[in-house]
């Protein structure tokens, strides 16, 4: 099992996996041997949207990403908002585009990083001005759109077909082919 916090939040005592009783039989917690903190490792919400430009996807290429990769805008919800204000915040700082109006596509699973994604399709005005975590951007007729085997992607695929267009999934990290992922 993979886990980042080692130290409990509350007295600072190395957590332990420890079998605990619960309500379904007994199961193994990070829990801390002096207090009896529990570190839940929960799944953090992760906005995702469909930005939808000028009649076009609009899909960008994060810094970290190899060459020929793109995905959704993406980011994390903050404390004090909701996802609607959320995704609009998040559209607007990597975008520089402001959101006019948005719908709620679904909640995606994204095991591999232990995320729940909030997608959404939204359509947005403005001039595009990147943010420097993002390198560069493409704009994309949704019939041309090719989607990926992951959570961002799964949206995209669920909004697409609501469009009445049938994506084409490929999975772009592992075939070397990529051009658009995340």
């Amino acid at each position: 099992m993979h886990y980042e916090t080692r130290f409990c939040s509350h007295c600072a005592t190395p957590l332990q996996w420890l079998m605990v009783a619960e309500d379904g039989g007994e199961v193994s917690r990070l829990r801390c041997p002096a207090c009896g903190f529990t570190h839940w490792n929960n799944p953090t919400p992760v906005l995702a949207a469909i930005v939808e430009y000028e009649g076009r996807v609009l899909l960008a290429r994060n810094a970290a990403w190899p060459e020929k990769v793109f995905g959704l805008i993406t980011g994390f919800m903050e404390a004090g908002e909701s996802p609607e204000q959320g995704i609009a915040r998040e559209v607007l700082e990597e975008t520089g585009l402001v959101v006019q109006s948005h719908q709620l596509i679904g909640a995606y699973e994204f095991l591999r990083m232990n995320q729940v994604i909030i997608a959404y399709h939204v359509h947005a005005t403005g001039q595009v001005q990147l943010s420097p975590e993002l390198l560069e951007y493409r704009l994309i007729a949704p019939e041309k759109v090719q989607c990926w085997p992951a959570g961002t992607g799964m949206a995209l695929a669920t909004w697409l077909r609501s469009q009445g267009h049938e994506p084409e999934v490929i999975d772009f990290w592992r075939r070397g082919e990529s051009q658009q992922a995340a």
